[in-house]
This record gives structure tokens, sequence and C-alpha cells, in this order.
């Protein structure tokens, strides 16, 4: 934020520099493309000088702004005493320039930028003296990316939490110390805690007495045996997740370069990724890779202003629903709501406060991309819908071949999932969905797209991967998933899943890439399905 300051203040004398010169020429010769521009440079510094500690600076330019809008905009004739009003008040910029910035420190450097842990606590304390059901449902949990310490009694397992506390407790409710041992240790853990893990009791018992005990001891679920993995492990992932959402992504688009990095600075301190464009006329190719979430618009730029290019976007459907924020130090009510009929959804006066920018900004992000999640999500599984992944291979494949990267494609399909429908009833083949997206999700990278596109195919985007590094990572899942134990009206049952991967090397184009992946896929079903295939 000083080093912006300090190059702000360098560059101040020259942009006075540039605006006297330009107003000499006007005086001697008007014409109304100069006006524009004079009006636009005086602009700049009325948003800028404030935002770097020249709060007098903004003060007069505004003045001067509003005389030469008074011009540009309703056709004032520059008349002598138009002429002199505009030299008084910039000669009252340039004094005020001279004297230099605020000596208060610039309240941009006191944001507090608050971090998140990403790692994740994956230890879960397994109690149970059934040695056999415990080391089931241990293997169930591994599968999906838990690790897991088994305690045949509740007092080791107590001694173990003195030492490392665990993102969650598993516990049996019965042992040879009573029928209620289970609970009673964990009432005695959660006492003294300030911070007591998430406890999940198991039991054979499903009367009200024991379901009741277990929710005086602070209990977080309660399974009957025998338990269902795939829910239990469902609600572990919603006990344990730790994992902070994914940064906003903001787009500004400002041709002042030192007040727009001024800007991205501010919303990277809130851990929001930023890009910055200089040229409005430059911005297609950065907004079609990036994907913002909100763009952030300066009102007057040269060659193409704000307005005109909020028209622009919200004449493409791809760019419709992102939200548009305008950065300007207009006030004119009537050239509001002509920006908010081009498509704008709201106005930050300049200069913007930190903090203010930051609580705007992301406000705006969150809703716009809580709406986008619902319009490229599947509801069931919470993976990217058909269309989405569709748009992201088409992105992703251009992205590899221009960069010479490595990306592999799989598609997958789940073995005789009619049957499973069938004989097990569509909710258990709602929890099979369920179950092998969640698996696809923890055992794979976030930068790896996931995409449910079709009935019970899913199809995978992996990301600087090569084919070999892919086969081993899906044969593993793949392995891992025929494991799981899954419930359904027949009773307890286990699936499979078929796999074809491709990898973008010596294909003219998308479509034959992905032909390649259905292609293996196909050869994966008719060599027995269960297995994985790489061509």
């Amino acid at each position: 934020m000083q080093a912006l300051r300090d190059s702000y203040t360098a560059q101040l004398p020259a942009k006075i520099v540039e605006i006297r010169t330009l107003w000499q020429r006007l005086a001697a010769q008007p014409n109304h493309e100069d006006l524009k521009t004079l009006h636009r440079l005086v602009h700049s510094l009325t948003g800028s000088g404030a935002t770097f500690g020249y709060s007098d600076l903004s003060t007069a330019s505004r003045v001067l702004e509003l005389c030469l809008k008074e011009v540009v905009e309703h056709g004032k004739a520059l008349d002598g005493s138009c002429q002199q009003r505009v030299e008084d008040y910039l000669r009252e910029i340039e004094a005020v320039a001279r004297v230099g910035g605020d000596k208060a420190q610039d309240p941009a450097l006191a944001l507090t930028r608050v971090r998140h842990d990403d790692a994740e606590n994956r230890l879960i304390y397994m109690v149970d003296d059934d040695a056999q059901q415990a080391q089931d449902i241990t293997m169930q949990l591994r599968h999906f990316g838990y690790e897991v310490q088994n305690f045949e009694r509740p007092a080791v397992m107590m001694e173990a939490v003195s030492r490392q506390t665990p993102a969650a407790v598993i516990m049996d409710v019965m042992f040879p110390e009573g029928e209620f041992a289970g609970i009673e240790t964990i009432a005695a853990l959660k006492r003294p805690c300030a911070a007591p893990p998430p406890v999940v009791f198991l039991s054979s018992r499903d009367d009200l007495p024991a379901r009741l005990a277990a929710v005086r001891a602070c209990s977080d679920g309660y399974f009957t045996k025998p338990v269902d993995a795939v829910a239990l492990i469902d609600l572990l992932d919603r006990l344990t997740a730790r994992r902070a959402p994914e940064a906003y992504r903001i787009l500004i688009v400002d041709d002042d370069a030192v007040l727009a990095d001024h800007y991205a600075l501010t919303l990277r301190q809130a851990d929001m990724e930023v890009v910055v464009v200089n040229d409005p006329l430059a911005l297609m190719a950065p907004l079609a890779e990036f994907k913002p979430d909100l763009i952030l618009i300066d009102l007057y730029m040269p060659g193409c202003d704000g307005m005109e290019l909020a028209a622009v976007l919200r004449q493409q459907s791809d760019y419709l629903s992102i939200p548009i924020v305008f950065l300007s130090t207009e006030v004119d009510a009537g050239l509001r709501m002509k920006a908010m009929h081009l498509g704008a959804d709201d106005f930050l006066t300049k200069p913007v406060l930190p903090n203010y920018l930051v609580a705007s900004v992301q406000s705006r992000a969150q809703r716009a991309r809580a709406l986008r999640q619902y319009m490229i999500r599947d509801s069931l599984t919470g993976l990217f819908n058909h269309s989405a992944t569709n748009e992201y291979f088409d992105m992703e494949y251009t992205r590899a071949q221009r960069q010479g990267g490595s990306m592999a494609y799989a598609m997958i399909d789940l073995d005789h999932f009619k049957t499973i429908n069938d004989t097990q009833g569509h909710p258990a083949g709602d929890r099979v969905l369920k179950s092998l997206a969640r698996l696809l999700q923890q055992r794979l990278r976030k930068s790896d797209i996931l995409g449910r596109i079709g009935g019970e195919e899913f199809a995978l985007i992996l990301t600087d991967t090569d084919g070999a590094t892919a086969l081993a990572v899906l044969d593993e899942i793949r392995a891992g998933f025929q494991t799981i134990r899954q419930h359904g009206a027949a009773g307890v049952f286990r699936c499979s899943f078929s796999c074809g991967i491709a990898v973008n090397r010596g294909y003219s184009s998308a479509a034959d890439f992905y032909q390649a992946a259905d292609k293996a896929l196909y050869r994966a079903k008719h060599e027995g399905r269960n297995r994985v295939v790489l061509v």
C-alpha cells in the first residue's frame, strides 16, 4: 500500500502537467473530444486523490469536474467567464498538489487480513470392542480420506484425547463397564473441555432412553447397527469440514493503473483473487479465462466508457448473471439510473474506504456465486451439471493445447445401475450416486473438475495430469468404491463402476478427444465392467 502511495505521489506532477497542457490547447481552440478527455483526467484525480492521502486534491478536483461536466454534457460554450472559472479551479488543484498528501496513515493500511487454515483435521477416533465391526467401518472411512485410530476401551481413548484432539469421535454405547459406558465416557469428556470434538454414537439399541441419554451427553449423531457407512460419512463430512470457501474472483477494469492496483491489493488482503485490466478494449480475453464472480468497472475510461462496456457484456448470455459494479465519483441520479438500465448492479463512490469496498464486493459476489451454483451444479450430487462440465472441458482443452500441457479426461459409468434402482429402490440409487460423488471430491484435487453428465454417468477433467497418473488414481478409487457398503430396500449391497480415460495427445479437436474417452469407457464395459481403460 505504501509503495502504491509513493508511486501515486511520484506520478502526480506529470498528471497535473497533462491536465494543464490539455487545458491550454482547449483554451486556444476548443473541441469536444479534448473536453471529454480533460473531464476524464480530472475525474480520475477526484477519485484517486483521497485514496492515496490527497483529500484536498479530491475536493478541489471535484469542483472542476462538475464544471467540465456541465460543459461536456450540456454543450455550454467555453466563453470568457467559463474559461476563467476553469483556470481558477485548475490553479487551486495545482496549489493543493504542491502542498503534498495528508500526514494521516492511509486507512487501507489498517485493513486486517483474515486468513483461513486450509488444512483439515481428518483424524477420527473409533471406539468399539467389536473388532470386526470396527475394522469394517474403519475401512469405509479410509476410502473417503479419513485417518482412523481404533480403541477397544473408552478409557484408552480418553488418554489419547489428552495428547491429540481428533476431528471427531465414533463411540459405541455399550461396553463391559456398563450398558451406557460409552455415553458416560463422552459426558465426562465434554464437561471440562472448552472445545470438545463432535461425537457420533453407534448402538444396537434403537429405543428412546438410549437416544435420550446420547442427546443429554451432547452427541452429534446416533446410528443403529448395522451402520449405514455412507450416511455416517455424510455426517462426518458436515461435522469436520474446516476448509475455507473458494476465493471470490474479482475483475477490475480501470485505466488508472495505480488506483486499480490499490483496489486489487485491498481485495487481495481479504483473500480474494483479482485480475486487473487497464484497457477496456482488451477485456474479453481475461474475462473468458478468469470467469469472475463480480466485475468492478470505472465509469469514465478512454476508448470505451463503463456504461458502454456494461451494455456490451449484457448482450452476451454468458455474462448476464455476473454483477457489474461501477466505480465513480459520479453523483448524478439520472446517470446512475441510466447505468442501472444498461445492466449495472451498484455504484461505489470514489474514494472508496477499503473496508466498505471489501464488504460491498463480498456480499454481492457471495449472492452471485450462490445463484450461479443453482445454475451450474447438479442438485443431487453437487457436482457440475452437463452443460457446465462441457464448458469447462472446452476451456481446459483449449488452455492445455495453447500452453502445451497435459490433460486427462475420464468418463465413469456405474455398473448395472438400473438393476440397483429396480431391486434396492430409487432412494438407494440416489445414495450410491452421492457416495461416488463424495468419494471423487475427497480423493481428487481441488483443481480437478468433476461433473455429472447423465443419470449414472460422471466426467472428470484432470488438469496437468498424464495418462499413467490418471489411470493409477482412478483405479485406486474404483477399487475403494466397490468395497463400500450401500444400504437399500433389499439389504446391504455393493456396486462398482467402469471408467474410460483419454489424454490430450494426437487429437485434432476437443470433439475427437471427447470421443476417445467415450470409446475407452465402452471398452471398459465391453470387457467385463468394474475396470479402468486408458487409450
